[in-house]
């Protein structure tokens, strides 16, 4: 039914960054978090049905959009909420800077784990807050928690950033996992703000995804959760967000902080995000599909070439590369620039705090995955 197969003629698209970055260059981008395929038809029947209308004034979220969210989130988690428990959002990288500011004081500081993703690590730094960061483990199937170094180190905190699923390792946490991390969030006085952007994106279908709030309803009063359409249905230029938070009093700081800063969510982002929690489902499922054997593929060839590891991609559709052993082989300073040499665009571990790391990007079509892999092993020999 969908064409996840042929590629779209992103070379020259000056819109598209993730391709305009290497204009003119043999370079496949694989990269920043979005895909190379077309939004599910239903988005784009959606927004042709907008534009024809030729009507683009301000505009802000309608009943139906809080209703569509509403369902969205009962439907796929069995989670309710109150149509005002949300804030809509331009993005979400603007949100980790508002939770930032709105609620922590220049004397209180900011946890998250490494690696993950940038914001989580510049939003502190630029509101002048000290950062606290545990790093994550890498066990014999994946990474996880140390819950003993976690407790040790989440006092002195006020402000929790959570990634959920995790950008760049690819966890989706179970839920006993999601207890723990609940329980010291409130043992520890903690609010958390939850980024759950890639929660539409299970790899695994024996398993689903919980939002933090659901899962630890105790933690739900002083949590904010952020969710978007834009990487499931790959629509992130088009800026239409959301937060859900519950508690009254931490909405209101919240919304204060937003208050003649961050603009309102997109008019077109708003008509997407409506046309794909309604009826972008049978579109997902066959992405879901697309993205698994894409896994696989990367996961088999990585195995392959010797000093490279990674481990099982649970969410997302991305790839998360250790090179610090086939880096010290061979004497190689920057992974990331020795593949941009040899025609591959990836994202440097650095920015996410774990030096010597690549993430890769495998949401395209399989003859992009093969040409980019086919570059990944010609540059690790």
């Amino acid at each position: 039914m969908f064409d996840f197969d042929t590629p779209l003629p992103l070379a020259g698209n000056p819109h598209a960054q993730k391709w305009s970055r290497y204009a003119g260059r043999d370079v496949i981008p694989m990269w920043v978090a979005d895909m190379d395929f077309a939004a599910p038809p239903p988005v784009i029947d959606a927004l042709h049905t907008a534009v024809a209308a030729g009507h683009f004034g301000y505009t802000s979220a309608t009943p139906s959009q809080h209703e569509a969210v509403c369902a969205h989130l009962q439907r796929q988690y069995a989670w309710s909420i109150q149509p005002d428990w949300i804030v809509w959002l331009p993005g979400l990288v603007s949100a980790l800077n508002v939770a930032v500011r709105a609620f922590t004081r220049d004397d209180e500081a900011v946890f998250s784990a490494t690696p993950v993703y940038p914001p989580f690590l510049n939003a502190p730094r630029l509101a002048q807050r000290k950062v606290g960061t545990l790093a994550l483990e890498r066990g014999e199937h994946g990474w996880g928690w140390d819950f003993d170094a976690l407790d040790r180190a989440l006092p002195g905190h006020r402000l929790w950033l959570f990634c959920h699923p995790h950008n760049p390792v690819g966890r989706a946490w179970r839920e006993d996992e999601l207890a723990q991390i609940g329980a010291l969030a409130e043992r520890h006085d903690l609010i958390v703000c939850s980024d759950e952007i890639h929660c539409d994106l299970i790899l695994d279908p024996a398993r689903k995804h919980t939002p933090l709030a659901a899962a630890c309803p105790a933690l739900a009063q002083r949590s904010i959760t952020l969710m978007a359409p834009s990487k499931t249905y790959n629509i992130p230029g088009l800026g239409a967000s959301f937060a859900i938070i519950p508690d009254a009093q931490l909405r209101h700081r919240f919304t204060a902080t937003m208050a003649g800063i961050v603009p309102h969510a997109n008019l077109l982002g708003l008509v997407a995000l409506e046309a794909a929690f309604r009826h972008g489902e049978p579109w997902r499922l066959a992405l879901l599909d697309v993205l698994r054997r894409n896994a696989a593929r990367v996961e088999s060839q990585i195995a392959k070439l010797p000093g490279l590891r990674t481990t099982p991609v649970e969410a997302t559709y991305l790839a998360w590369i250790d090179c610090r052993d086939w880096m010290r082989e061979r004497s190689i300073a920057d992974p990331c620039a020795h593949f941009e040499q040899a025609g591959l665009a990836l994202s440097n571990g650095k920015d996410f705090g774990a030096p010597g790391f690549v993430r890769l990007n495998f949401g395209c079509p399989a003859s992009t995955l093969e040409a980019g892999l086919a570059r990944l092993a010609a540059a690790a020999q």
